[in-house]
């Protein structure tokens, strides 16, 4: 069954207070620091630069793909198919900005529009973000 892009994508407005009591976390509770991070450095806006060209037509667009890569790396996860181990997990989706993950082909057929000037935008990103850091 298809979904549609209001069935999948969520909005969250501000980060989730953080307080040091003894309370109910999933085992990603550290996904809050990143989300702060992405949010900080504008990752996602910034990916959707280097993808504008092809993220046409797609419920689930390469940036958030890319994302969806990006975090698991982040939590540990090396392979694609380790998506169904952390699929269900709240903070992963929030930090994500998804209501429901896609499942793994789908993210398969959506890299495969990936063209090298997307692959070299990327590139040049990732190129820029490492030396910002590195200079401060």
């Amino acid at each position: 069954m298809k979904s549609s892009k209001a069935q999948i994508h969520a909005r969250v407005h501000r980060l989730p207070e953080l307080r040091f009591e003894d309370q109910r976390l999933t085992s990603h509770a550290g996904l809050v620091l990143l989300q702060a991070l992405f949010r900080c450095i504008g990752l996602h806006d910034q990916l959707q630069r280097c993808f504008a060209h092809l993220s046409k037509g797609l419920i689930v667009g390469l940036p958030k793909v890319t994302m969806i890569l990006v975090v698991p790396l982040m939590l540990g996860y090396r392979r694609l198919r380790d998506l169904d181990r952390y699929r269900d997990d709240p903070l992963v989706r929030r930090c994500l900005g998804l209501r429901r993950l896609p499942h793994v082909s789908t993210m398969s057929r959506a890299l495969m529009r990936a063209d090298r000037e997307a692959v070299a935008k990327v590139q040049q990103l990732n190129r820029d973000l490492v030396l910002d850091r590195l200079q401060r």
